[in-house]
């Protein structure tokens, strides 16, 4: 079957930015996602902010932008709505990969079709999916370019997980991972690493081996860590654990989306993208999920290994003068700043020692932090 794709005629951006509710006193998960946005409707016509699996979460989703600071200042705005509408009920926000402590059977599902369809399938990995993310669309012109665009972001993979890893604790739990979430999402059966596609009409051919077969029912059920999105004419990067911060989230979004227009500059050049074995590609996560960013990584076919911080640096460099075309320079910049003040994960972890293992104090320092 055809898989039309709305081309884009410039590299939009577009964030979506998955956030947790909590009680203000306890500081555990507060299932009231339906309440806040019923007053959140009551103060704005056309908020954008919705609804997500859990009754603890709110996404905030922006317009389609054409730079980073526009995205940015869209989400300002619809957190600041937010708050106004949370604050009265005793509701805090926070952003993480996961909630230090809370438990996933008290947690409460949003009954739609979809949802029911989805925990009826995957059950218990479906109802354990206690996790928050960043998903972040880039336009693109033409749906030939998607593939090799997507095969050559998964070299940089890792260094997008290292530099957002904010999830090392689940249930109370430090489980020794930078970013738990990277691994447990990856057991849903649709979710997880994309296939390498060699170009659209293979994917295309897959799309009907999965419609046929039943395992999805329209494209939106692909849940990969980095996949296509045929009706908004972008490639959307999900591999992102929920950003802990607004300063944070500018850095990583400016990230990719210098990384898919430098790439796609490169296409237009006449070059050929380069791409990994999927061995390797799974090894990075694996190591990013694990050590973040002490990650040593994989660069390439050739097998070479380095330290993700060390060709981070290589890279910031590389894409700065695409940076300086978006006008994205100051954020891109901004990213050098995370390993040197250390990742969310090390944040989190830097707290509980300090308190004494009091994981109350990691979510009251998540919540200060959030549009920082």
């Amino acid at each position: 079957m055809g898989v039309p794709f709305a081309d884009s005629p410039r590299p939009t951006l577009g964030v979506e930015w998955e956030i947790a509710l909590v009680d203000r006193t306890t500081r555990d998960l507060s299932n009231t996602a339906a309440e806040v946005l019923g007053a959140v409707g009551g103060l704005a016509d056309k908020p954008r902010v919705t609804k997500e699996l859990l009754r603890n979460t709110v996404e905030f989703v922006t317009g389609i932008c054409d730079n980073v600071g526009e995205a940015i200042d869209d989400l300002s705005e619809t957190m600041s709505l937010v708050r106004r509408a949370a604050d009265p009920l005793g509701v805090d926000l926070m952003c993480a990969g996961t909630h230090p402590f809370a438990q996933w059977s008290t947690q409460l599902i949003t009954r739609t079709p979809h949802y029911d369809e989805l925990i009826e399938r995957t059950q218990w990995w479906g109802r354990q999916m206690l996790i928050w993310g960043v998903h972040v669309h880039v336009g693109i012109s033409s749906k030939e370019k998607v593939f090799p665009i997507l095969n050559a972001l998964l070299l940089k993979y890792p260094h997008l997980l290292a530099l957002s890893a904010s999830s090392p604790m689940w249930t109370g739990v430090d489980t020794g991972y930078a970013s738990n979430r990277a691994l447990m999402f990856q057991q849903l059966p649709t979710a997880g690493l994309p296939f390498q596609f060699e170009n659209w009409t293979q994917f295309e051919g897959y799309v009907d081996d999965q419609l046929t077969t039943g395992v999805i029912d329209n494209l939106g059920g692909l849940h990969w860590d980095i996949r296509p999105a045929p009706r908004w004419g972008t490639i959307e990067v999900r591999v992102c654990d929920g950003i802990s911060s607004l300063t944070e989230l500018s850095a990583l979004v400016a990230l990719i989306h210098c990384l898919v227009v430098y790439l796609d500059e490169r296409l237009d050049a006449g070059e050929t993208l380069p791409s990994m074995q999927p061995w390797h590609v799974q090894e990075n996560k694996w190591r990013a999920a694990r050590y973040g960013i002490d990650a040593e990584v994989i660069l390439g076919a050739d097998n070479s290994e380095r330290l993700v911080t060390d060709d981070l640096n290589d890279l910031l460099e590389k894409l700065t003068p695409t940076a300086v075309r978006l006008g994205c320079a100051d954020e891109l910049a901004r990213v050098a700043d995370i390993p040197r003040r250390g990742a969310s994960y090390q944040r989190q972890r830097k707290v509980a020692a300090a308190t004494g293992g009091d994981l109350r104090a990691v979510v009251g320092s998540l919540v200060n932090e959030l549009d920082t």
